[in-house]
């Protein structure tokens, strides 16, 4: 049993004082089994943190190159130093621009809007991404870009990150 007990002072353990005084004792053991129990009911009832996971399903057979159409794709190369070099259409007709990453939903945002007007906004022609990483890109900067997909709630994007046109490689390098 858990109590608490108050010493006597030194005279009266001595026994110069002969009147005796009761000595207070508080038993702690209904203290000690509200604790547990609360314990037990903060423990039972929390839930734990639900992990936030994106899945990315990238095929294992290798799919041969598919046209896509240039009138609705956004090509994302993410470079080294946070740095990102968009383009519009094919690769040999494009202008590259560079922005800093921060700017990347309102470039997502400004593109899907052209996109949409210039199929007067048929549902059926969305716009598609092709997320490209390069070697001196950051995980970092890969996920954030994914997040930004879905804020963005870009229907179609795919990531590939074996194939660097030569012409891609240049618009990172200068």
């Amino acid at each position: 049993m858990a109590t608490l007990s108050i010493p006597q002072n030194g005279d009266a353990l001595k026994g110069k004082n002969r009147t005796r005084k009761a000595v207070p004792s508080v038993d702690l053991t209904a203290m000690v089994d509200l604790a547990f129990l609360l314990i037990t009911f903060f423990m039972l009832t929390t839930s734990l943190s639900k992990s936030q996971a994106m899945d990315i399903a990238k095929p294992i057979i290798d799919i041969p190159d598919q046209p896509y159409p240039a009138s609705r794709t956004l090509t994302v190369l993410l470079g080294k130093d946070n740095s990102i070099v968009w383009y519009k259409g094919e690769t040999k007709k494009a202008t590259p621009h560079r922005v800093s990453f921060k700017m990347i939903g309102s470039v997502l945002a400004q593109n899907k809007k052209e996109i949409a007007k210039l199929h007067e906004n048929d549902p059926a022609k969305f716009m598609i991404v092709i997320i490209k990483p390069t070697e001196g890109s950051t995980y970092k900067n890969f996920v954030d870009v994914l997040d930004e997909m879905s804020i963005a709630d870009v229907k179609s994007y795919l990531i590939d990150d074996n194939s660097l046109a030569s012409q891609e490689q240049g618009f990172i390098e200068r």
